[in-house]
């Protein structure tokens, strides 16, 4: 039983159908739906190429084998989709790229003849994309048959039909009352393949078809701060045709979901959790970056600076790096404050005092300089605890102090979660006041 039914229903063929009743029925929709035939109907040139597309699938042996087991999503993670020109399949059975003179519109120049364009999404992590990265990826495509340079046969085997001069359609008349009608048809000698050739004749390996699936990888190079969605060409890459120019390979971006960073163009979004206290009286936590090699950055809050449920500070330049500039975006950084699950009163106290309503340790680094040191060569920030809830560092990873700045009014909400992903600007303007930060 097969997968999905689609590209029969396209041709109104059931699963069983041979290669002579597909050929008819390709030639039956196509003619019926073809774009000269119906050029007030805007679908109609989108339902040609799906047509076009069911045949070359259904008429290939092993592209018809993985479509019934796998559908199309199975084609097209295995490059084996359709890779002909709609016009140019057409062409193939009708003798001319267009039926601008069968319907009385103008001739279509359809440029030259190419192999259709593979397109492969490629899943990217943000860790990738941070800092670059070559991935080898395999597809599968249509090449020419190696055995019978893309003839199909010995050579001179394959010869041009006689019956129809190679166009496969005859021109055919009848009378109908006092008047002659023209029309075309499939050539019954060729059965409007253009050639002939004896069943004996034929490749062993293509099996007459001139051409064959192959395996090909491609080293993709993924260039640091590449964008969601852009798209990676490599031209001549994709299927081969009789005739025809080789396709193109597209490969597209696509990003994956990151469990703790969002991107929004060069900038990225974090939501540190913070405990109450440290909210309250300053402390220390760190953010896991997006590098290889493990590295942090050693975020202070310091005293006086009491932050809120959704408050958002900026870290300049530790966002994601610019294509080819690799000048980096910013780090907006949204706070989630954990608070206790019951609402302590809160006097007056000082910090011991305030420990203690929050259950923490009493513990508390010395206030003030030791002894006998200049209070002016103190840095307040080594008066600082960590946060309860700082997570530990990966043995041999580095950690950089940096500053905590405060993003424009107006860009605010840029930072303040999910909502950034409904933000239409892409930039976003330096500002701020800065909390700080050094290398350790």
């Amino acid at each position: 039983m097969v997968k999905e039914t689609r590209f029969y229903e396209l041709l109104s063929v059931s699963e069983t159908v041979s290669d002579a009743q597909l050929k008819s029925a390709y030639k039956k929709a196509a003619l019926k739906h073809h774009p000269d035939k119906n050029p007030n109907n805007p679908q109609a040139a989108e339902v040609f190429k799906d047509i076009s597309t069911a045949y070359e699938v259904l008429s290939d042996p092993q592209k018809r084998s993985i479509y019934d087991q796998y559908g199309e999503k199975g084609l097209s993670e295995q490059g084996g989709a359709g890779s002909m020109n709609a016009e140019d399949l057409f062409s193939q059975f009708f003798g001319g790229g267009s039926m601008g003179g069968m319907f009385g519109g103008g001739m279509r120049d359809a440029g030259p003849k190419k192999a259709r364009t593979i397109h492969h999404a490629h899943k990217v992590s943000l860790e990738d994309i941070y800092n670059g990265k070559t991935s080898k990826l395999a597809l599968q495509k249509t090449v020419l048959c190696s055995e019978c340079d893309g003839i199909g046969g010995k050579a001179g085997a394959v010869k041009t039909c006689a019956g129809c001069g190679g166009a496969g359609m005859k021109t055919m008349m009848r009378q109908l009352g006092p008047m002659i009608q023209r029309f075309q048809t499939v050539c019954p000698d060729c059965n409007g393949e253009g050639e002939t050739i004896r069943d004996k004749d034929r490749c062993k390996k293509c099996k007459g078809k001139k051409t064959v699936i192959e395996r090909k990888v491609l080293h993709v190079h993924i260039e640091k701060g590449v964008q969601n969605g852009e798209k990676i060409a490599y031209p001549g890459e994709g299927d081969q045709l009789p005739g025809v120019q080789a396709g193109d390979v597209v490969f597209e971006i696509e990003e994956k979901e990151h469990d703790r960073f969002k991107r929004k163009g060069n900038d990225l979004i974090y939501t540190a959790k913070i405990h109450l206290y440290t909210a309250l009286v300053g402390g220390v936590f760190h953010i896991q970056h997006l590098d290889h090699q493990p590295r942090y950055l050693k975020v202070h809050v310091l005293p006086g600076e009491v932050i809120q449920p959704g408050a958002i500070k900026l870290i300049r330049g530790q966002g994601m790096p610019e294509k080819r500039h690799h000048n980096p975006g910013d780090l907006y950084i949204t706070f989630d404050i954990e608070f206790p699950n019951e609402t302590p009163h809160l006097s007056n106290h000082d910090k011991l005092t305030l420990k203690t309503i929050l259950g923490l340790p009493q513990q508390l680094k010395p206030i003030g300089p030791p002894k006998g040191v200049d209070p002016m060569e103190i840095d307040e920030r080594d008066q600082l605890e960590f946060d309860p809830l700082d997570q530990p560092l990966l043995p041999g990873s580095s950690a950089d102090e940096v500053n905590l700045d405060e993003p424009d009014a107006q860009y605010a909400d840029r930072g303040r979660g999910a909502t950034m992903e409904d933000d239409e600007e892409d930039g976003v303007p330096h500002g701020g006041e800065r909390m700080q930060c050094a290398s350790q």
